[in-house]
Order: C-alpha cells, then sequence, then structure tokens
C-alpha cells in the first residue's frame, strides 16, 4: 500500500533580540518550496522588553498569515558576551511561549545539528549550509540576510528529520 504523504507548512525561526530571521517552507519529505523569509529586526533605542514584545507580535502575525504546522527553533550556542548570550535567551523564551501559546508544536536544533542536515558534516562552513539551503529550494540567488538563510535552515533540518522518522514508522 503507498503511504500518501502529508504536506507540512514549517517555520523556521533563528532566534535573536536585535534581529530574528524567519523562513518559511512547504512540502513534504525531500521536496520544500519556499514560501516567506526574512528578518524582524527590533530598535536598539528600545527597552529589551519592548524589543522582546515585539518579537513576541511578529510570530504571532506570521502564525496567523501563514499557518505553520509545526516549527523549529535553533537552540542557544555559546557566545562569548554573556550579556548577548542572556538577552538572546530570553528571546528564545518568548518565541518557545509564543509557539506554545499558539499551540504549534516545535521542535529545537543545535547548530551542529542543522549544519549535520544539511550540508551532512556538523561543522559545515556557514557559506556551505547556505549554498545548500540555495540548492534544496532551488532559489535562483542566496537569501541574502544570513539569519533568514540560517532559518530555513532550521524550517529544512525540521523537515529533513521529519522525513527519517516517516521512514521509520
Amino acid at each position: 500500500m503507498a503511504r500518501v504523504l502529508k504536506t507540512e507548512r514549517i517555520l523556521g525561526i533563528d532566534p535573536g533580540f536585535g534581529r530574528m530571521g524567519y523562513g518559511i517552507i512547504e512540502g513534504a519529505r525531500d521536496k520544500w518550496k519556499l514560501i516567506a523569509v526574512g528578518c524582524i529586526e527590533t530598535d536598539p533605542k528600545k527597552s529589551l522588553s519592548d524589543r522582546l514584545f515585539l518579537i513576541h507580535q511578529a510570530i504571532v502575525l506570521l502564525i496567523k498569515k501563514y499557518y505553520p504546522t509545526r516549527a523549529a527553533v535553533e537552540e542557544l550556542f555559546f557566545s562569548k558576551n554573556a550579556k548577548t548570550a542572556m538577552d538572546v535567551g530570553q528571546a528564545r523564551g518568548v518565541i518557545l511561549l509564543t509557539l506554545r501559546q499558539a499551540k504549534v508544536s516545535f521542535n529545537e536544533f543545535t547548530p551542529s545539528e542543522i549544519k549535520q542536515a544539511i550540508v551532512g558534516y556538523g561543522k559545515a562552513e556557514k557559506s556551505q549550509v547556505q549554498y545548500m539551503v540555495q540548492t534544496i529550494l532551488k532559489l535562483k540567488k542566496p537569501v541574502k540576510q544570513d539569519d533568514a538563510a540560517d532559518a530555513l535552515a532550521v524550517a529544512l533540518t525540521l523537515g529533513s528529520v521529519s522525513h527519517f522518522f516517516a521512514k521509520c514508522a
């Protein structure tokens, strides 16, 4: 009996408090297409709490506009600057809470898991990941903003992990 593949719409998020990348893909298995990509930027002159609220509002709007079936969020990597790491950690908390409130199930992936899923090597260079994102999604040109390209890589990681588990079921 042939298995019918369910089309999914995945929201990928590269967390940040100054700039948060997002990417939305749709498809199944190894056939994905780009729906939307971009960055949400917050004003550095505003307080951190105002910036976090803006991130919350932006994710709510993305969910209402694109109706993702699932989401993927990059886990926090080690940062040399403790203040930056704490602020990004707070932004991740807002992102995860907003997804939970909207009842969008999500997975989290480390940078090395994302590189492994997209390039096949957990220590791949950023340029290699961006090239593979462009290739997988059949984009005519690379995504300009690093954070947006990273968000697409996060979404594609969830898509590839979903495919692996579907094969095992």
